[in-house]
């Protein structure tokens, strides 16, 4: 079967971070399957043979040790030797491997719900790009057949053995170059929730003299996304916040690869504040970034070399990579979603960084830590600091990706009128242009900005809107997010 017959037929489909869907569809079968298809690809390009190493690890959702299992599976069944790494965050996972240059997989559904699950999969020394994904889906595999009974659940389950601790190299990469009192004195609240990564991140707190204080911790997975923010979440921050003296509290989502962090009154930031906040403590001369990340980059910084994406850290890396190939350095990537890319190493007073290229929760919270340390404000001060540009975004769920693809397309035959049929002409005027690099992106005159797109992981339909203050961003979001509940009245 080739792959991309898998990719249509199986309900799991490759989205901008691997393979994901419905835990019931994420059979033995189908798992192992992809993972021969992976292994096949890298084979061809000369990244695997047989006994070569392939590193994974796990989120922490009720289905991930299972699915690890269909992976170990088909690692052996390969030919490889598979190297468990427990229940780590993917960037742990991801500096483990580039550093050995052997390919790695983490089966994790990121922030999707726990019925949804995934596999991330990672070349020898990068991310798994869009141009790979086409090629892995022309590996034709012949399916062993005989390893699974009749609904696809393998007929001798391989155990998990004991895990390789790989945890300690991840923390010391910020020891070393941040110092070990760069936070002395401050008070960081872990929101721990279910993120696989909650006990490494008061470790690395500690680790740099600060004071971790462990909050709301779940033994049953939590959805948190760090770009569309639940309620519950925003409540509970200022909770923590008043009742007690932190300088900011930090999480991340299922994986650990996209942070979240709240300033001292208990505020989520939006994890493009967070990237520009960033940019500015590693003096970044090279970013990548999506269409949907705050425009306030362009405007704090213009001389820096800002390459604008698809939404994706494929797509941000692609572009990243062409940085670099122009000699722009130190250069970095950031989504509107927090994820953080360090594509080249980054000097300081005789410390190096190592190079990270995949996203990374951890770096842009010690930056804004450190910044907020160095400078003696608030983290709220510092953003304070930045250019009267603000975004939000939120999505409508259980709306099919091709209901919405549709209904897109439509706009584009007649913008401006498609615009005033939802309503956005009426609240922003007329519009000024338009950015079709992913989705629906519109300018209108009054600087507002609405950008409508289908979700890469799940049935949504998400929506950004960037404006010049908080309470406009969230009117416009509010208004929005019920013009387009029309559209999902019509399933």
């Amino acid at each position: 079967m080739k792959i991309s017959k898998l990719m249509q037929d199986s309900g799991v489909s490759f989205g901008t971070s691997g393979a994901r869907g419905l835990v019931s569809d994420m059979t033995d079968q189908v798992c192992f399957t992809y993972v021969q298809g992976f292994l096949s690809y890298l084979g061809t390009i000369g990244e695997f043979k047989s006994g070569k190493e392939v590193a994974l690890a796990g989120d922490l959702r009720p289905s991930s040790p299972r699915i690890l299992q269909a992976c170990i599976a088909a690692i052996e069944f390969s030919g490889g030797k598979p190297v468990f790494c427990g229940y780590i965050p993917t960037p742990a996972l991801s500096y483990y491997a580039y550093a050995k240059k052997i390919p790695s997989l983490m089966v994790t559904g990121s922030h999707i719900p726990a019925d949804r699950n995934g596999i991330k999969f990672n070349r020898a020394e990068g991310e798994f790009l869009k141009s790979d994904e086409v090629k892995m889906g022309e590996q034709d595999i012949a399916i062993p057949s005989h390893l699974f009974d009749q609904v696809g659940n393998l007929l001798e389950i391989p155990m998990l053995p004991e895990p390789l601790s790989v945890e300690e190299e991840y923390v010391k990469r910020y020891k070393v170059f941040f110092g070990e009192n760069a936070l002395s004195g401050m008070n960081v609240g872990v929101y721990q929730h279910s993120a696989v990564g909650r006990d490494i991140l008061t470790k690395i707190i500690s680790s740099l003299g600060g004071k971790a204080l462990p909050f709301g911790r779940s033994d049953s997975f939590v959805s948190v996304d760090t770009e569309a923010v639940r309620g519950e979440d925003v409540a509970i921050a200022h909770h923590w916040a008043s009742e007690n003296a932190v300088d900011a509290i930090i999480t991340t989502d299922g994986d650990s690869d996209r942070p979240l962090m709240a300033d001292e009154h208990g505020k989520w930031l939006r994890g493009d504040l967070l990237g520009i906040l960033a940019v500015e403590c590693l003096e970044a001369k090279g970013v990548a970034t999506p269409i949907s990340s705050n425009t306030a980059l362009e405007d704090k910084h213009p001389n820096i070399s800002i390459e604008r994406t698809k939404i994706g850290s494929p797509y941000v890396i692609e572009a990243m990579n062409t940085l670099i190939e122009q000699e722009v350095s130190p250069a970095v990537g950031y989504e509107a979603n927090g994820g953080f890319l360090l594509g080249t190493p980054v000097y300081r007073k005789g410390k190096k960084l190592e190079k990270l290229p995949t996203r990374d929760s951890v770096l842009p919270i010690l930056c804004a830590l450190a910044a907020s340390q160095n400078s003696d404000k608030s983290l709220s001060a510092l953003v304070g600091d930045l250019p009267n540009k603000y975004t939000a975004s939120d999505r409508i769920k259980d709306v099919p990706t091709a209901f919405s693809k549709k209904k897109l397309a439509s706009l584009r035959d007649d913008i401006s009128s498609g615009m005033k049929e939802l309503g956005f002409l009426d609240l922003c005027g007329n519009v000024k242009s338009l950015n079709e690099v992913d989705g629906i992106r519109v300018t209108f005159d009054s600087g507002d900005i609405v950008h409508l797109r289908p979700s890469g992981n799940a049935p949504e339909l998400r929506l950004y809107v960037e404006s010049y203050s908080e309470e406009r961003v969230q009117f416009l979001l509010s208004n929005g997010l019920q013009f387009l509940s029309r559209w999902k009245n019509e399933l």
